[in-house]
């Protein structure tokens, strides 16, 4: 029988669910567990894939084309495993589903209410990981204590953990600790405040973990134990970590989560052995003292969150590469309105993320030429890599008016097109072209050997394409084709020619890499910026 975990947040938001679950399933999976992880998500959006970067940050994609939470990122970067189309769940998918299954007449007539059906379709979700291949599933409920439209989903595991037994199931529960600064105190209270919101409906949490920017005193943890109705030892301390995200699993392990999780729920507490992942945090700590600045020019920098792959795995390839990360977050639009290159002058390398729209496309355009021309290593993702071709064709090709039919739909020289099988396609949600698709690589090019590999598998989240009336033209002038889907229609990746390292695909290779196992493009594109910094 899948055991079940779930894990809730009280006080404030962003206290790190994500990171603290995705730890969670680190540390049982190195135990010898079989571990599947998953997302509620209270919001009515059926995913995130029509919200705005500013609202919810990236938009996560699995190999299956579930377009989900940021937070999946983190579960499959620190437990390494594969999320799906199970692995996140919102209101607005479970109430879809509830009220199709009503037009059906899947309830007889009956009265369609939030208890049972939204509760019943819920508990449905969670068990949908439940399989003889998965051993433990951990499921995050987003949201806060005490929000309104979080109450569904927390109603419906009370019931789940009731159904199932307390051997089966656990409650977790997230909350923060304050540190009053001007009484230098450490309060208890919103804490205790939030366990009884949980008492309210009926959860009881089995373990308390405190975010606290201090060391928690005893006397902190046996008010919490006494107030919560929680074990002292089941009280855990998760302090800010001063380097890493990735020190967190170890800090959890010190106190024996995992452990105690384990023989809460009567499972074999196996041996763990985390050697590989303290080598890593040890050489984020103890890297070298070189430092690349990698100028990142994007339209959503204002926040972080939008390019949270993009940014995790640069940091990867800098672990790699024994160097820290300088990333220079550069906003498209600053950098068109700039009279010069001063904001990108410094980068050892220049990339591009994706992105929609036409807003900040000349600033993207002028850093792709600026890498371009003074041999930069560049790479450009998705959006990134449509506007290469649109500046190829611009300043290289001399066509002018080239430009993507997205941007302009009476483009004399449309280079970037709408895909074929989207021009009948009118729905915005979960329409486009997602999920994992194979590539082949011909050989004795940069990707080629940045993969060592002839065919690789990548995730894509795009409608438009690189236009193929142009493929001997641009090829003719140096910007080569070195990537396409097996049946050779659609381009993957492209490289500049002549170029120490200038790489853009179509897909978004951020969403595979790993601390312990840095994506290749990634990897070598941060092995040329370094290359460059020590020519410098």
């Amino acid at each position: 029988m899948t055991k079940h975990i779930f894990v809730t947040g009280g006080v404030v938001s962003s206290l790190g669910k994500g990171i603290t679950a995705a730890s969670l399933a680190m540390l049982l999976k190195h135990r010898g567990y079989r571990v599947a992880m998953q997302k509620m998500d209270p919001y009515i959006n059926v995913d995130p894939g029509t919200m705005s970067p500013y609202q919810h940050g990236e938009v996560y994609v699995t190999d299956d084309g579930a377009e989900t939470d940021l937070d999946l990122g983190h579960y499959e970067r620190f437990a390494g495993i594969s999320c799906s189309q199970a692995s996140n769940y919102t209101t607005g998918r479970i109430y879809s589903n509830v009220i199709n299954r009503e037009r059906e007449g899947g309830y007889l007539g009956g009265t369609v209410q939030v208890i049972p059906h939204i509760t019943d379709e819920i508990k449905k979700a969670v068990a949908s990981l439940d399989s003889p291949d998965n051993d433990i599933t951990i499921t995050e409920i987003g949201g806060t204590a005490g929000d309104i439209e979080s109450l569904p989903f927390l109603e419906a595991i009370r019931q789940f953990y009731h159904e199932s037994g307390p051997h089966n199931s656990l409650f977790i529960h997230l909350t923060l600790v304050p540190y009053i600064r001007a009484a230098r105190e450490i309060k208890t209270k919103p804490s205790q405040q939030s366990v009884g919101i949980l008492r309210n409906i009926g959860i009881i949490p089995d373990i308390l973990i405190c975010r606290t920017e201090k060391p928690m005193q005893d006397e902190h943890i046996s008010k919490l134990a006494l107030f919560c109705n929680v074990s002292k030892e089941l009280v855990i301390e998760e302090r800010d970590v001063k380097n890493s995200i990735y020190e967190v699993p170890i800090e959890l392990a010190k106190q024996e989560l995992d452990l105690k999780i384990l023989r809460r729920l009567e499972l074999e507490p196996c041996e763990l052995n985390i050697t590989n992942w303290k080598n890593m945090v040890d050489r984020i700590i103890n890297h070298e003292k070189s430092r690349v600045t990698i100028a990142v020019v994007g339209k959503y920098i204002s926040l972080r969150d939008a390019y949270k792959s993009i940014y995790e795995a640069l940091d990867h390839a800098g672990i790699h590469n024994s160097v820290k990360i300088d990333i220079l977050m550069v906003e498209a639009e600053e950098l068109d309105a700039a009279e010069d290159f001063e904001l990108i002058g410094k980068a050892d390398g220049i990339l591009v993320p994706g992105g929609f729209g036409d807003r900040g496309i000349p600033g993207k355009l002028k850093a792709i030429k600026y890498a371009r021309e003074n041999r930069i290593p560049f790479l450009g993702i998705c959006l990134g890599m449509q506007c290469a071709v649109i500046e190829f064709a611009r300043n290289v090709l001399g066509h002018q008016a080239a430009n993507s039919t997205e941007f302009d739909k009476n483009s004399p020289f449309p280079v970037i097109d709408l895909m074929l099988a989207q021009k009948s396609i009118t729905a915005k949600g979960g329409t486009m072209r997602l999920g994992a698709y194979p590539c082949e690589l011909p050989p004795g090019t940069n990707a080629a050997r940045a993969y060592d590999a002839s065919v690789i598998s990548e995730r894509h989240r795009h409608r438009y394409e690189f236009n193929n009336a142009y493929r001997n033209e641009v090829e003719a002038k140096g910007l080569k084709i070195v990537g396409t889907s097996p049946d050779g229609e659609l381009v993957e990746i492209v490289e500049l020619t002549g170029h120490p390292w200038f790489v853009a695909c179509q897909f978004h290779p951020e969403f595979k890499s790993r601390p312990l196992e840095p994506h290749p493009l990634f990897k070598d594109f941060v092995a040329a910026a370094l290359k460059l910094h020590r020519q410098r």
